[in-house]
């Protein structure tokens, strides 16, 4: 992680109360339209139509960092989440941080089933307008940082059924994006069919040194708002940066200070917002790397002229 680009957002953002948060930005573009290419058009290879199976374990062309680990080899599981270097058929999601000694990354982690209704497909490109569109997003999303993708990971879960439900329809699409040091996760959302079935949608890492649930997506009763929600401001759409190490928390050693425009401190205390600046906040922090687990708290400062 670059600490100046991470200052340099975060001295000059300004942060208004007034606004709504990303989780309820409003429903002016569907879902399905950010999504990336995918499908038998783009030249993708669907998973088996198995209940609980898996891609291959997959060879990738370019290694993928993934907090501090390099990883060649990745996995798609049809119940919607990665693993590397193995599969896994695990249909009952645990919740993050679960501590345990595995990388995951999930877009909709839950008990699916493609046999009847929906197809599991991939895949990955070095080359082509796809890295173009990739390295524009992330320069969007990341002004600061100077990026070119050089390899793009697609795979997607189109009007896949739960099981044993086939008349219920969910679609997503997990995005790993790579070029020189930098990695990252986008994470899309089109129609997601509610359900009763556990679900876990984010990242966890070894030990859960890194880890995020994207906000009410272990709520079953809340999924079909994820097409709805984000931390980039575009409706569905959810992206990490996921390359450093874990142990190169931003706050290790530097003291980060951001800006707000306040007209007093009551706006924040009297109007109930305290919780939702700091949500906010946190996400953007989260977005570049910084630990789910860190706590985040508002002090009141008064300044007295000499």
């Amino acid at each position: 992680m670059r600490l100046s680009a991470l200052q340099n957002l975060l001295f000059t953002s300004v942060l208004s109360l007034g606004i709504t948060t990303t989780a309820t930005t409003a429903d002016s573009l569907t879902a399905p339209a950010i999504f990336y290419p995918f499908g038998s058009a783009a030249g993708d290879t669907n998973n088996p139509a198995d209940d609980d199976g898996s891609s291959p374990v997959i060879q990738l062309s370019s290694s993928f960092l993934f907090f501090g680990h390099s990883y060649q080899n990745i996995s798609v599981n049809n119940n919607g989440f990665f693993t590397f270097n193995q599969t896994s058929s695990e249909y009952v999601p645990y919740s993050f941080p679960a501590n345990r000694n595995q990388d995951i990354i999930a877009g909709l982690w839950t008990d699916l089933d493609n046999r009847v209704k929906g197809v599991v497909s991939y895949q990955q490109y070095i080359n082509g307008g796809l890295l173009t569109n990739a390295t524009r997003d992330i320069k969007t999303y990341f002004p600061d940082l100077n990026f070119n993708a050089s390899w793009v990971f697609v795979a997607t879960w189109d009007k896949v059924a739960y099981f044993p439900k086939t008349n219920t329809e969910t679609s997503f699409q997990i995005v790993l994006i790579s070029g020189g040091n930098y990695s990252f996760i986008l994470m899309n959302y089109g129609d997601i069919a509610v359900t009763t079935h556990p679900v876990q949608a984010g990242y966890d890492t070894i030990n859960s040194t890194n880890y995020f649930v994207i906000p009410g997506s272990n709520l079953s009763s809340f999924i079909s708002n994820l097409r709805n929600s984000s931390n980039v401001g575009v409706p569905g759409r959810w992206v990490f940066r996921v390359d450093s190490e874990p142990g190169n928390s931003i706050f290790k050693n530097n003291v980060l200070g951001i800006r707000f425009r306040l007209s007093s401190f009551s706006d924040v205390t009297q109007s109930g917002n305290s919780e939702q600046l700091l949500q906010q906040i946190k996400q953007e922090l989260v977005k570049y790397g910084l630990p789910n687990s860190v706590e985040l708290k508002l002090r009141k400062t008064q300044k007295i002229n000499p």
